[in-house]
Parts: structure tokens; C-alpha cells; sequence
């Protein structure tokens, strides 16, 4: 799958896409998202102006979410950032809200999969409350 402005992406990119996307479709294991020419504010601003062109008048977290271009994913449980930044940088604003956020000074090129089990292990020890107390 591929979310964001997809219609922004030269002809040349989206045709290889969809052909990638067509022939991965039949596959069940390991789902991969690519985001490209993606911004969360901009997802926001597209799934509003799209309600409105559907003429819905009044609009609850359920028809919002089916306007995402994320609209047949779960939000995420786990978004790991890395280069130590701790900021989500316009990434998937409205989805992350009750993910659990690992951070990590590794860059993205050097890690590894060590990196990935430690994020792992640090989300496993972690009781998600979804925006309860404690």
C-alpha cells in the first residue's frame, strides 16, 4: 500500500507503483505502508475537504477516519523514531494519537534488527492506557 498524495508523484513512479502493488496484493504476511509525498496536516485538510464534497453534515471520529488515507488500517500501536528526534515531524497526526512512541539516536540507515527488537521489547513492557490514568 502507498498513502499521500499519490496523484503529486510523476506519471512514470505511480505506474511502477501500481504495478508493485498489484503484484504484491495476493501476499498475507508482513503489511508495508509507503508514504509518499505525505504530510499529516495535509491528510487532514484532504479527508475534510473530501466529507464536504460527500455532502455529510455532521461528522463523527468513525466518517472521519474512513476519509484518511489510512482508512482500512488500525492506528498504529508502536511508531519508532529514529535519530533521536522527539517529534512526529507531520507524520500520520490523527493516527498516532494513542500509539506509543520509541525513540532511538540510531539513524534510520544503521539500524538493525537489534535496534527493532529493543523497540520491541521496550513497547512490551509498556501498559497502554489510551488515554486513561494510571
Amino acid at each position: 500500500r502507498a498513502i499521500g498524495r499519490l496523484e503529486g508523484l510523476p506519471a512514470a513512479v505511480r505506474q511502477e507503483l501500481e504495478r508493485a502493488i498489484r503484484k504484491l496484493s495476493g501476499n498475507r504476511g508482513l503489511i508495508v505502508n509507503l508514504a509518499l509525498n505525505y504530510g499529516g496536516r495535509q491528510e487532514i485538510v484532504d479527508a475534510v475537504n473530501k466529507i464536504i464534497r460527500s455532502g455529510v453534515r455532521e461528522v463523527g471520529e468513525d466518517e472521519f477516519s474512513r476519509n484518511l488515507y489510512t482508512a482500512e488500517l488500525r492506528d498504529p500501536d508502536l511508531m519508532i523514531r529514529t535519530s533521536g528526534e522527539q517529534r512526529i515531524s507531520n507524520f500520520l497526526l490523527y493516527q498516532l494519537a494513542y500509539s506509543e512512541l520509541y525513540v532511538t539516536r540510531t539513524l534510520w540507515p544503521d539500524f538493525k534488527r537489534e535496534d527493532f527488537y529493543d523497540a520491541i521489547l521496550d513497547f512490551q513492557g509498556r501498559q497502554r492506557r489510551f488515554g486513561g490514568s494510571a
